[in-house]
């Protein structure tokens, strides 16, 4: 079988994560649930009114050009500025790449930072960096941003805490690390699609991983099973109380089938239920798909949702990508879901970011592409607290490094937490009881705030 390579450094499209065990129960969640119990007593308090309730990570797999996106540099010398234009958005101000024409249209509704930057060139240490808060040591694995959300934010019975479509990264990027399986999120199959290509908006075409029941057994049959397993449980009981597996083997298994039971998810997940103009604005493709039901699992209570989309590792024929594939869809998706959002009133609770692990070299490669650069990358944040129609930070003239108002990736980490009302000085724990700071080096933006 033949597997396809994602980026140059040689990582493939598989599945990245495996939650969980209790396999004769045929779920993977008592053990999830055990976990998040268990650590429920050793969580940060929350700060008082917290302005998000929820996450939509938008994913730019591959490091994405951003100096041609939201950091244009037409006045750059011939080698660096590249081949758009810029266009003037509704954030006055503020222009965009001349391929995000829906996105200039809602600039007035999002925060652009221009002034991100870190210093880790390579596609697996920086996917853990930006989506962890942390920067990456060989000592400890850090927990991704959702598995912290999982950790310290309440949800409602009947609703995974953090879901991803999509792999974010092979390896630990996306995973729980040190808190342990329990907050691994539950990963979204499917494409969203369900009729097919001549018919995508029919049917939901996304399921949860190990929360579908298969073929003829039905909840009574998982009902039995589970009373079984209770039974088999009294012979565990001088065992080792901290196995994953012996915790999915007792009273949370109720939960577990509590969540089964329930059918919030699965209707969040149904995306027949949208009207047929609703799914087209958010546009055919799987990410496009996966971010409407990302929006419909915010609504449903899920506090964390990561949707990726790959291919933005543009070594060769860069602007080519981004005029045929990655701009119109970024620009699509992206825009759909802050418009969207904004339309129901839920955009103020609900954090919407879009980034990568770093951005390119200003300077054009010989294949016509740009390689790899941290020192200057940029990402777009909205609702849930920050500021709207906002630029922070500068990069020099030729997009090399910040000229103005530096930010790092644990910056921005801090600074989402503080708007979903989580004390930054709130502490985790391993698994030996070691006590963890949130977030290393990261300090709280106030400009970004609104």
């Amino acid at each position: 079988m033949s597997i396809t390579r994602t980026d140059c450094e040689g990582f493939h499209r598989r599945d990245f994560l495996t939650v969980g065990s209790a396999a004769a129960l045929g779920l993977t969640l008592p053990g999830i649930l055990a976990a998040e119990a268990r650590a429920a007593a050793n969580k940060g308090e929350l700060a008082a009114r917290p302005k998000a309730k929820g996450v939509i990570l938008l994913w730019l797999a591959g490091g994405p050009a951003t100096i041609d996106m939201w950091d244009n540099k037409p006045d750059a010398p011939e080698g660096i500025r590249g081949e758009f234009k810029s266009i003037a958005t509704s954030a006055p101000g503020v222009q965009f790449a001349e391929t995000l024409p829906k996105m200039a249209a809602v600039a007035n509704k999002v925060s652009v930072v221009r002034s991100l930057y870190h210093t880790i060139p390579s596609h697996g240490p920086a996917t853990v960096f930006m989506t962890t808060g942390n920067k990456p040591t060989a000592a400890l694995q850090y927990p991704a941003m959702g598995s912290i959300t999982a950790k310290l934010m309440k949800t409602e019975l009947g609703v995974p805490p953090y879901v991803t479509f999509g792999d974010v990264r092979n390896g630990q990027a996306g995973l729980a690390g040190y808190l342990g399986t329990g907050y691994n999120p539950f990963v979204i199959e499917g494409n969203g699609g369900g009729g097919g290509k001549e018919n995508p908006n029919k049917g939901g075409g996304f399921s949860v991983r190990g929360l579908t029941l298969k073929g003829t057994f039905t909840l009574d049959d998982l009902e039995k099973r589970d009373l079984l397993l209770r039974k088999f449980d009294g012979g565990f009981a001088g065992l080792d109380r901290s196995n994953d597996l012996v915790d999915g083997l007792d009273t949370f298994h109720q939960q577990a089938l509590e969540i089964l039971k329930s059918d919030k998810t699965r209707k969040a997940l149904d995306l027949s239920a949208e009207k047929a103009a609703a799914r087209e604005m958010y546009g055919p493709t799987p990410f496009g798909q996966g971010a409407l039901a990302a929006r419909r699992l915010i609504e449903s209570g899920v506090r964390f949702a990561t949707v990726s989309l790959g291919g933005w590792d543009t070594h060769n024929k860069t602007f080519d990508a981004h005029k045929t594939r990655l701009a119109p869809t970024v620009d699509q998706v992206l825009s759909a879901l802050i418009k969207d959002l904004d339309d129901r009133g839920l955009l103020d609770s609900t954090i919407v970011m879009c980034a990568g692990e770093f951005g390119r070299t200003p300077k054009i490669n010989k294949n016509a592409g740009r390689d790899h650069w941290a020192r200057s990358m940029a990402a777009v944040v909205a609702g849930g607290g920050f500021k709207r129609g906002y630029a922070h930070g500068t990069t020099d003239a030729s997009g090399m490094a910040p000229a103005t108002e530096p930010c790092t990736p644990d910056d921005l980490a801090s600074t989402i937490f503080h708007n979903l009302g989580i004390d930054l000085g709130t502490e985790l724990q391993t698994p030996t009881g070691r006590p963890m700071a949130l977030f290393r080096e990261g300090r709280l933006v106030e400009k970004l705030l609104g």
